[in-house]
């Protein structure tokens, strides 16, 4: 797999059926190791470690109804409440993170109403916060850490 743009992590590895596996921390289980999940388990390690984010309020591949379809999150974080935080969409490192890309995220929020949304394809990482008053995203130079975050609701 490719260097990412994040901070060097002690992921768990194995083989089975000439498939490689890789430790998902947060579902307690081996998942193949395809691109985006590579990106996926470095921002799961990058939101824990160096930004505090609790293990325990997150959520992966987490299932949403967007105007009556079914959608999966590649990753968010919730409050005590249940209420969405941060949302996460991973893509493989060779997808260039553009406007399709952010149209996707923000259609995946609209039922949500996360307070964050991170884009990352594990080279370039995106972060914006809603404002849902005036309508409109605050593109951010780095992504706030998890006590910040809660402060946004």
């Amino acid at each position: 797999m490719v260097p990412l743009n994040f901070p060097s992590y002690a992921l768990r590895f194995k083989n089975r059926e000439n498939k490689a596996l890789v430790f998902d921390i947060i579902r307690k289980k081996y998942v193949q190791l395809l691109p985006e999940e590579w990106v996926r388990q470095h921002c799961i390690h990058y939101l824990i470690q160096e930004k505090k984010y609790p293990a325990g309020r997150m959520l992966v591949e987490r299932e949403i109804r967007v105007n009556s379809l079914s959608r999966r999150v590649d990753l968010a974080v919730c409050d005590t409440d249940g209420r969405f935080l941060l949302l996460v969409e991973c893509k493989a490192p060779d997808v260039p993170l553009n406007q399709e890309v952010f149209d996707q995220i923000a259609r995946y929020n609209f039922p949500v109403r996360s307070a964050c949304l991170m884009l990352t394809n594990g080279i370039q990482h995106i972060y914006c916060q809603i404002d849902y008053e005036a309508g409109k995203y605050l593109f951010l130079k780095e992504l706030p850490d998890y006590s910040e975050l809660r402060q946004m609701l």
